[in-house]
């Protein structure tokens, strides 16, 4: 997977881009990244990429030139590619990190994997030149309903997302299929060493041994949760018959003959 990260400050990539399984999938060449300072594309000697808005008010706008410099610069083939392979090559996927994007979630996660090569635009200030937006982004992406001082954050929090679906960074597949949200539901309870704490047992389930018990428990206690924390997710939730069971079980007031701690 490739992305390219364009910013004011790419400085602040090192250490996450160096770190735990993004550091690890980066060194052994399962994901790409380049982080490129958008001051590089400003042709004015003070090396300026915003300016006041038109119109007036506080804050200052991202010019567009750099950005539109930039991004049609990084789409372009790679300097020396075959012609005919870069005819047929699908271009990157130019992504503006936005608080008007789309919401960032498990299938919005996917389809970026499955695209395989982003340009992911951080914007600063009061925002970007909308000519931006017009020219030469493809999408908004949104981590939430929040406003952060800029881009970089969200583009490390996509990057960290979309890495865990490039097979061999997460070095049990089994892991990412178990993720909260990729059956539209949370994740079930964790336990390890010790058995005990602070007067709190682990379930006797998944001490027994018992493969398929344990398994009926996850997705029981995957349910529990997401009934508890999230109920918005179980109206799209990817339920079979025995989960649809179960989940009418925990809705009701004190009939829950299937559960197993």
């Amino acid at each position: 997977m490739r992305i390219q990260v364009v910013t004011i400050f790419p400085e602040l990539f090192g250490p996450f881009l160096a770190t735990s399984l993004v550091g690890r999938a980066v060194e052994r060449g399962l994901l790409d990244v380049a982080v490129h300072d958008l001051r590089r594309w400003s042709e004015d000697k003070h090396r300026s990429v915003d300016d006041e808005p038109y119109g007036g008010g506080g804050g200052m706008v991202m010019t567009a030139p750099p950005w539109i410099r930039a991004v049609e610069e990084l789409s372009a083939p790679a300097e020396g590619a075959d012609a005919a392979d870069a005819a047929v090559a699908a271009p990157p996927l130019r992504v503006l990190m936005s608080p008007q994007g789309r919401r960032l979630d498990e299938d919005l996660v996917r389809e970026l994997a499955q695209r395989g090569d982003l340009i992911l635009m951080c914007g600063r200030y009061e925002g970007v030149d909308e000519r931006v937006r017009e020219t030469v982004v493809d999408a908004e992406v949104s981590i939430g309903d929040f406003v952060l001082s800029g881009g970089e954050l969200p583009a490390m929090v996509v990057i960290e997302a979309t890495s865990r679906q490039v097979p061999g960074v997460v070095g049990l597949a089994d892991s990412v299929e178990r993720d909260s949200f990729r059956r539209g539901l949370l994740d079930y309870p964790h336990y390890t060493r010790p058995p005990r704490v602070r007067g709190l047992e682990v379930p006797p389930v998944l001490l027994s041994g018992d493969h398929a018990a344990i398994e009926r428990w996850r997705r029981r206690e995957a349910l529990r949760a997401t009934l508890e924390k999230r109920p918005d997710l179980l109206r799209q939730a990817e339920l079979d018959d025995e989960e649809r069971r179960a989940l009418a079980e925990l809705e009701t007031p004190g009939r829950e003959p299937g559960r197993e701690d």
